[in-house]
């Protein structure tokens, strides 16, 4: 399975850029941050090392007045990752490169032994809104507290990260952690980290819904494998692309998110031309998934900004705990057990509701129907005599009694480990969303496999447009998890050309923008391979 297969360490760049995609120069790129790298530290670089953006897949159709191929109508597995449902998504050519070299021990004295630091990272930006940081791991004695979902021993490293003041070194930071955490044990002094220079570019729009945060988690987290010998020995045991993300995941919620795995397992697991169908249940397994040939996708940011690690508390996070909780409710009612600190989610309340075996996963047939069935289960949850119109939600007092915990408890297994902020929690609609999400991935996933041609555009667009509109979609919707971002549009390639020149024309914050400056707004890209080092001869 493609979660199992080792991390791609490239030799030869000409092979590397034939799975890169065709939009962006990527030969050009990649030699001239070689070239910078060695200019601004003397030396050239080890290993670059890349991690795309990603695209959660969308449904077409032929739309009227000549913008013909457009057109999106909703995304494919929003928030039910976190929930261990299935999704849809593509890598895409706009990524994170890195260069980076360990560096190497200079003559003794003060100064230069304190560059020598064991772990120091000094880190730069080829964007020069992005300043030099420098930092170093510290160690500190042995404890025990909560990051993320789970409760985890903290083995002794220290990165400050200020998720209130986010900066763009905090992502470089969180990649440093895992790799601290894995290979470094602080009891064990006969190893540490190596001193690096690292030197980043980017062409994934930051905040724009692309999941350029995680992949530059990835990227930070590749660079320290590879710069202290973790990617050498490729073998049975090496670490897999599987592997990689799950540290990642763990990674990203240094910055305060909580995230599923869907964005890391785009960004890493990817194969060049086709969308990617990833499955969290009962484990990580991903599979190709054709795209209709002569399709290309335009990424057109809307220029409003999605961080979801700055406005988490009340968006991001605040949906992960609405999940967890309304899973527990929900089971409560059909009468499905759940441990007292177990923290069951929506796709174990639908395996344990069909009697599925531990550690097996549900036919796709059977989970697909179940997923219908599920559509009427959830209207337990709904607040009798409330109108659509009305407060659906419940306050915290009443979701936790509806949990059958105490609050300690409550606080103990949902609240602990994450900061929300809300008066109301939408425990109906997010069930209704997820259970139905899952559905339409499932019908999607099916309806690709089944059509690969570019006369298959209309047809496909047709059938799910229909579901689509029948949940609530108007046609269009942005990624960036629902909070701002990038539309997605599958357009067909020799329309490319004519459709961005009339978005550019229609939406007015793109009036004015030529060449370069258009360019970095609105976009053509294949789907492209997931993350790889090269490695630099000699």
């Amino acid at each position: 399975m493609a979660a199992e297969r080792p991390i791609p360490i490239h030799t030869n760049l000409n092979d590397l850029y034939q799975n890169l995609g065709i939009s962006l120069n990527h030969a050009v790129r990649w030699n001239d941050l070689a070239e910078e790298f060695e200019k601004r530290f003397g030396r050239k670089p080890t290993y670059i090392a890349r991690a795309p953006g990603r695209v959660k897949f969308l449904v077409v159709f032929h739309g009227p007045n000549d913008l013909d191929w457009l057109i999106i109508s909703f995304e494919q597995g929003e928030h039910i990752d976190y929930a261990l449902f299935g999704v849809l998504p593509a890598a895409i050519e706009r990524d994170i490169l890195i260069a980076c070299a360990p560096r190497p021990v200079p003559p003794s004295s003060v100064t230069k032994m304190a560059q020598q630091t064991p772990g120091i990272v000094v880190a730069e930006n080829l964007q020069t809104k992005y300043t030099r940081q420098s930092f170093c791991p510290a160690r500190k004695p042995s404890s025990s507290q909560e990051i993320g979902e789970d409760k985890v021993h903290v083995e002794g490293w220290e990165l400050d990260i200020n998720t209130k003041e986010l900066r763009w070194e905090s992502y470089v930071k969180a990649g440093y952690y895992g790799v601290l955490n894995k290979y470094f044990p602080p009891s064990d002094f006969s190893g540490s980290p190596v001193p690096v220079d690292l030197l980043f570019t980017g062409t994934v729009p930051a905040g724009s819904g692309l999941s350029s945060s995680a992949a530059m988690v990835v990227a930070s987290t590749l660079a320290f494998l590879a710069v202290n010998g973790k990617l050498d020995n490729q073998s049975s045991t090496s670490l897999t692309k599987g592997d990689l993300v799950r540290i990642a995941v763990e990674n990203e919620k240094r910055v305060g998110v909580n995230s599923g795995g869907m964005d890391q397992a785009a960004s890493v697991i990817s194969d060049a031309s086709s969308a990617l169908y990833i499955s969290f249940f009962p484990k990580l397994e991903a599979t190709p998934v054709p795209l209709p040939s002569g399709s290309i996708f335009v990424c057109a940011n809307s220029l409003v900004v999605s961080d979801k690690a700055v406005t988490a508390k009340r968006n991001y996070n605040l949906r992960v705990v609405e999940t967890l909780a309304g899973a527990r409710i929900l089971a409560r009612t059909l009468g499905i057990s759940v441990g007292e600190k177990e923290r069951i989610t929506f796709r174990e309340v639908i395996g344990r509701l069909l009697g599925e075996q531990q550690e097996q996963e549900l036919a796709i047939d059977a989970l697909q129907r179940g997923l219908e069935r599920m559509g009427q289960e959830v209207e337990v949850l709904r607040p009798k005599g409330v109108p659509d119109d009305g407060q659906l939600g419940v306050t915290m007092q009443e979701m936790v009694v509806m949990s059958g915990l105490s609050e300690e408890a409550f606080h103990d297994v949902y609240l602990s480990w994450v900061e929300v902020e809300a008066t109301h929690f939408q425990l109906y609609k997010r069930a209704k969303h997820v259970y139905a999400e899952a559905l339409r991935v499932l019908q999607f996933r099916q309806t690709c496999l089944e059509a690969t041609d570019t006369a298959a555009l209309e047809r496909l667009g047709h059938e799910l447009t229909q579901l689509a509109r029948k949940a609530g979609a108007y046609g269009s919707r942005l990624t960036g998890a629902g909070w701002g971002g990038c539309t997605v549009s599958l357009v067909a390639e020799d329309k490319v050309v004519s459709f961005i020149d009339q978005i550019k024309n229609s939406y007015a914050p793109y009036k004015g923008l030529e060449g370069e400056a258009l360019n970095e707004v609105i976009f053509a890209t294949k789907p492209s391979s997931g993350a790889c080092i090269y490695k630099f001869s000699g």
